[in-house]
């Protein structure tokens, strides 16, 4: 029994760490180089080549984007006027660097950004979760994409309008041509006699 104890302590201390390692596993497979490779593009495009590139790789777009500094150059550059954040300074203090990235959040979901699509500052500045920038920077470039106000640079195929825009996007003849499939629809119900109604009842009461 004695030889038991330091057994379980030990137990409940392994998987702990174990699982920990497992679901950052599961995080860091999440992200996507190939989304790394058109945010780098898009958003050189966006602000102009003197917010640099970055090495290719998790790390690299990490530290290109840590300080807050190019993330608010990319909010800022989606305005024509009355930019959002008021002063970007490059820091090596911690506190400046989070006090930057916070600024670049408030900014994108008064832009448009929904909460759930909205990285936390330490998802980019400790490198806990990458993945969330890169759907956070995804979704910003949708809202820039869908509101088509002149400021978006570059491809706009390279993000998905958002679903509230898309039903515009049908045009008078398609919205003609599923009219008359629904007329079509109701002038052949037209005939039917209540037997003939009585599948969607039998099924009912299956």
């Amino acid at each position: 029994m004695a030889n038991k104890a330091p057994q379980v302590g030990m137990a409940n201390k392994g998987p702990s760490y174990g699982m920990s390692r497992v679901v950052q596993d599961k995080i860091d497979k999440k992200y996507d180089t190939e989304v790394e490779e058109l945010l780098v593009q898009w958003i050189v495009a966006q602000c102009g080549s003197n917010v640099g590139k970055p090495e290719p790789g998790k790390l690299g777009f990490q530290d290109w984007l840590k300080d807050g500094v190019v993330l608010s150059e990319l909010i800022n550059s989606l305005y024509k006027e009355n930019k959002p954040v008021k002063k970007i300074a490059s820091s090596s203090m911690a506190f400046k660097q989070m006090e930057q990235i916070a600024q670049f959040l408030t900014a994108a979901e008064n832009y448009g950004v929904i909460k759930t699509d909205m990285f936390q500052t330490v998802d980019l500045w400790e490198g806990k979760d990458l993945a969330a920038v890169q759907r956070t920077l995804m979704s910003l470039g949708s809202v820039a994409v869908t509101k088509d106000d002149g400021n978006y640079r570059g491809d706009p195929n390279w993000f998905f309008k958002k679903a509230q825009e898309n039903r515009r996007e049908f045009s008078d003849d398609q919205l003609k041509a599923g009219k008359g499939v629904i007329g079509l629809q109701m002038g052949s119900n037209k005939g039917a006699t209540q037997s003939g109604m009585s599948y969607g009842a039998t099924r009912q009461i299956q």
